[in-house]
């Protein structure tokens, strides 16, 4: 079972002229949700790691999560697909001492995939939240959340995830993570 105390959150590649590539819907989801489990796992105190594909080229992570987390924005630059094939960044990981990694970010069928893949392999339990994650091509996305499942991986949405980090309605957080989902 998902549980905050042994997440982190990575937020792959959710960058400008990536989101810009989307259709308009997915767009608008991709900043609202990815901002939303930000400010969550901010409000949870849960760590994330936010990494950027080549942002000479694609651009930066999408102003919004830059403006919320102002000097908590210090995300890892990456040239491969995988974040666990990047030293820094999954040196990083591993210092957090966590068991469950939480992923979501574009592209689903490239980068979050194969991120998702090898975590498995490294042993991390690890859940990918579906509607958090996004391709240019819907089809794209929904073969790789499919595949995915076939390698053990959770897929879970966003409320999914939220309320499971919270466990119950008594959770001194809950009013907070439910009024970003309203």
């Amino acid at each position: 079972m998902l549980n905050k105390n042994d997440s982190v959150l990575i937020m792959i590649d959710v960058q400008e002229k990536l989101v810009n590539m989307l259709d308009t819907p997915n767009k608008e989801e991709a900043a609202s949700k990815s901002l939303k489990i930000i400010k969550a796992a901010d409000i949870l105190n849960i760590p994330f790691v936010i990494t950027e594909q080549y942002p000479r080229g694609l651009g930066l992570t999408i102003e919004e999560i830059r403006t919320y987390l102002g000097e908590k924005y210090l995300p890892f630059e990456k040239t491969a697909f995988s974040l666990v094939k990047e030293e820094e960044i999954y040196n990083a990981l591993i210092k957090e001492h966590k068991k469950q990694a939480v992923l979501f970010g574009i592209e689903s069928h490239i980068c979050v995939f194969q991120t998702a893949i090898e975590l498995k392999e490294k042993g991390y339990e690890v859940y990918v939240v579906s509607d958090i994650s996004f391709s240019r091509s819907d089809k794209e996305k929904e073969a790789a959340l499919k595949n995915l499942r076939h390698f053990g991986i959770l897929t879970l949405t966003l409320e999914s995830v939220l309320f499971m980090w919270l466990e119950t309605s008594k959770n001194p957080c809950f009013k907070e993570i439910q009024a970003l989902i309203k």
